[in-house]
């Protein structure tokens, strides 16, 4: 598990999502640990642009060779964007989970909400 990598200016989420703010936006998507878990990912379903989620609220699925698994929201807000990249080429949640392989970006309705979440020291003690 260690050679799975963890960016340090990332927040993330005890259900293995990151978040990194993006002007007013914050992007997610899911971390190594998670990709590494679900295996070959085949198809994702965002949420929608416009949707208004709880923090904790199912919003999108990730589809693997393996299961299925929900995208949880991170905080409170409405989606502003989905990754289009990902209905071609999903696999890009594998290769490059904190880059091209991000889910969606959404407007935080409390931007300290952000800064409640695990920093990268707090989400990598609960892995081990």
């Amino acid at each position: 598990m260690s050679d799975l990598e963890y960016p340090a200016g990332l927040r993330y989420t005890a259900e293995h999502e990151w978040v990194r703010t993006e002007g007013e936006n914050v992007r997610v998507g899911i971390t190594a640990f998670a990709q590494e878990a679900l295996g070959d990912v085949v198809y994702v379903s965002p949420p929608t642009v416009g949707d208004s989620v709880a923090a904790g609220d199912t919003c999108g699925e990730v589809e693997s060779t393996k299961s299925v698994s929900d995208l949880y929201a991170p905080v409170a807000g409405e989606i502003t964007a989905v990754n289009p990249a990902l209905d071609a080429t999903p696999e890009l949640v594998n290769s490059d989970p904190y880059g091209e392989g991000w889910m969606y970006e959404l407007r935080p309705a409390n931007p300290a909400d952000v800064e409640a979440l695990l920093d990268v020291e707090a989400y990598t003690a609960q892995l081990s």
